[in-house]
């Protein structure tokens, strides 16, 4: 049973690493004064979510694999938009 756990806790906290993610993204102010800030917060955010991410494949189950892989190409979706956007 601890394996399960384990499994499902690590997937669960992969998922809200990433919705936390989306949320500071969703909710940046690219005119604001703090903007400077807030894109490093973002950052530091999906790169914690990346590293849930590969923790929770270790033991992931077939499905839990596929939802952590669509997980991993939304954040890069949110690397790609901020790269293009400070360019």
């Amino acid at each position: 049973m601890p394996y399960h756990k384990d499994k499902q806790q690590s997937f669960q906290a992969a998922q809200q690493g990433t919705n936390e993610a989306f949320h500071l993204y969703e909710n940046i102010d690219k005119s604001g004064a703090d903007y400077g800030l807030q894109l490093k917060h973002l950052k530091e955010e999906v790169n914690e979510a990346y590293q849930q991410i590969n923790n929770a494949l270790e033991n992931a189950s077939e499905t839990q694999r596929h939802r952590l892989e669509q997980y991993q190409r939304d954040l890069q979706k949110i690397v790609n938009d901020v790269n293009e956007s400070s360019e």
